[in-house]
């Protein structure tokens, strides 16, 4: 049983096309036009072990958010479909990544009920031309149409880069974790049956 998705969303600030394998190597071909979000989903993908195609084309011009959420929220609907009906996930996971001086934690449960907690204090500043404030809207986008619930806790740290890399592999790793399947569980990880 595969376990992919892929995704196409065409609005008028955004085209996204997105193909997505859970139970991948790794490996990505990503183009967004938004080099260090191209940087974060490369790696997002290497340390999820999800195999991963972005090509994007947005409204740029006028800065990158529209781009940046609609990625999150395609990524999130392609995990939601790529998972279907849940069967035999484990889904919580959970990941501590260090990144030099930055320690950042994940957890994730694929409940089917978005939450986002973002414990994660940046500066407003911009790596190159990405405005750090784009995560938490990336992370939103993701969760809503995933149907995940996600706490992103900083535990400690000062560089930015380092900061916003260390969260985008921790969700990735917790991410891993949710998504494996387990043969011991039979149905659904729930008491009511359903996800």
């Amino acid at each position: 049983m595969a376990r992919s998705a892929a995704i196409e969303r065409i609005t008028k600030e955004t085209q996204i096309k997105l193909s997505l394998e859970i139970d991948g190597k790794g490996e990505a071909q990503i183009c967004t036009s938004v080099p260090f979000l191209d940087h974060m989903l490369d790696l997002f993908a290497r340390h999820g072990l999800f195999d991963l195609k972005v090509e994007a084309h947005g409204d740029i011009d006028i800065d990158f958010h529209h781009t940046v959420e609609d990625i999150g929220i395609v990524l999130g609907t392609a995990f939601k479909e790529a998972l279907g009906d849940k069967c035999g996930i484990r889904r919580y996971g959970n990941a501590v990544v260090p990144m030099d001086e930055v320690l950042a934690s994940v957890a994730t449960d694929l409940s089917g009920r978005p939450y986002l907690v973002y414990n994660v204090e940046l500066p407003k500043v911009k790596i190159g031309d990405f405005d750090v404030e784009l995560v938490r809207e990336f992370f939103q986008g993701f969760v809503n149409h995933c149907g995940a619930n996600l706490h992103l806790n900083l535990m400690y740290g000062d560089n930015v880069h380092h900061i916003v890399e260390a969260c985008f592999k921790a969700a990735a790793r917790a991410l891993d974790q949710a998504t494996q399947l387990d043969a011991r569980i039979e149905g659904v990880m729930s008491t009511k049956g359903k996800l």
